[in-house]
């Protein structure tokens, strides 16, 4: 990284004017002539964010959070009712599924125009075209108008065109979370390429897992307001809680429903527990005790578990539901055990989160988000995560 600003944005606003009463008829328009007939709705408010070059930034943010309409304003598709936007380097965008494609011309001919968009010379994306080809693996269909091609063809040749134009700074909406998972994971190998390459990198999603594994930073947005902006696993875990809930001055979640239910208590049991040690050992076993107390009944409840790694990175995440046995109805005050027999991770300390939700109403009822961890200490010489048990044989000719 040079320590540059590769994106700065500038105390940018953006205000749009809606039709508050939509009129259909001629008659109707002229009867409203001269009458205010729109109401103005805040997507972005004030906001200043500086982008390092060579960083990869995520944004997230539930639908309606203004998190499309920065990427647009970055990328110059819409104009800041306020503030400025300044780039250095080329930019490359791929912010809507077929966005600058025309669906009359074939594959070929919308490569060569959305290349010059971008002010990319016939020359030169005449040199990059096969690579485009193949990346989209769209050999076959290359000839053939785009109206033609399926949802994922169309995001396979826009994100092979933006990838291959050799960006300083790319911007990506949603588009990692489009196609199958063989395409995805190839999206994401040349976005870590790209890192490597020392590019910079912004992308809007709803897969917090996605920012954990690839992103420096993320930023949160709520309703047009910037509410974090830091580490990822920080800034996911305001994410979930501006998504279900909202936050007080304590950073504490604050339940929806008021309160209609509550984590009453976790706790977590191992050997280590029994000796008097803050800590297990790796390949113990395991009990997580969940507490619970209702104010009202739930006749639909879930409880989830999730561990993450000291980065932020998921390593677990079950609920009641998946492990075969739905709560159905809760009332009153009780505990729901989770036990395993071994835990095979490696050293390391694992913040748990625990969820409680009604999923009759879909809302989340309480949340405690790293107020526990896991302290696991192993005796291996291995690296990484899991400790597994590996037999060497040698087998030796004489």
């Amino acid at each position: 990284m040079s320590g540059r600003n590769a994106i700065e944005i500038d105390n940018i606003s953006k205000t749009f004017h809606l039709a508050s009463d939509p009129t259909h008829s001629l008659k109707e328009r002229l009867l409203r002539l001269g009458r205010k007939g729109t109401e103005d709705f805040r997507a972005l408010r004030p906001l200043t964010v500086d982008i390092a070059e060579g960083t990869t930034v995520g944004i997230l943010g539930h639908n309606g959070s203004g998190k499309s309409t920065l990427l647009k304003c970055i990328a110059g598709i819409l104009s800041p009712t306020s503030g400025e936007v300044r780039l250095r380097g080329r930019l490359a965008s791929l912010l809507e599924l077929g966005a600058g494609f025309h669906p009359e011309l074939t594959g070929r001919e919308n490569v060569f125009i959305n290349a010059s968009f971008l002010g990319i010379s016939r020359r030169e994306i005449t040199k990059k075209f096969d690579d485009i080809v193949e990346f989209a693996e769209l050999a076959q269909f290359i000839d053939e108008p785009v109206k033609h091609y399926s949802s994922g063809m169309y995001v396979r040749l826009g994100f092979a065109v933006a990838v291959n134009l050799d960006p300083d700074i790319l911007l990506v909406d949603e588009v990692l979370a489009v196609g199958d998972e063989v395409f995805q994971l190839k999206c994401i190998n040349r976005v870590k390429q790209f890192q490597r390459e020392g590019r910079t990198i912004v992308f809007v999603t709803h897969a917090a897992d996605t920012v954990r594994e690839i992103c420096d930073r993320a930023l949160v947005l709520d309703h047009g307001e910037l509410v974090a902006d830091g580490a990822p696993g920080e800034s996911i875990r305001i994410f979930r809680e501006h998504l279900h809930g909202h936050l007080d001055d304590s950073s504490a979640f604050v339940p929806t429903t008021e309160s209609l239910a509550r984590i009453s208590a976790i706790a977590l049991r191992h050997p280590g527990t029994d000796a008097g040690r803050s800590y297990m050992n790796s390949g113990d076993p395991l009990t997580i005790t969940v507490g619970y107390e209702t104010r009202q009944p739930i006749n639909d409840a879930l409880i989830e578990i999730e561990l993450l790694d000291r980065s932020g990175r998921l390593v677990f995440k079950t609920d009641t539901d998946r492990l075969g046995r739905p709560l159905g109805r809760l009332d009153g005050v009780g505990t729901i055990e989770f036990t395993t027999a071994t835990v095979p991770l490696l050293d390391g300390d694992y913040p748990l989160s625990v969820r409680l939700s009604d999923r009759e109403h879909g809302h989340l009822l309480d949340l405690r988000e790293g107020t526990h961890r896991l302290a696991v200490v192993s005796h291996d010489r291995a690296s990484g995560l899991v400790s597994l048990r590996v037999d060497v044989v040698v087998n030796r000719a004489d």
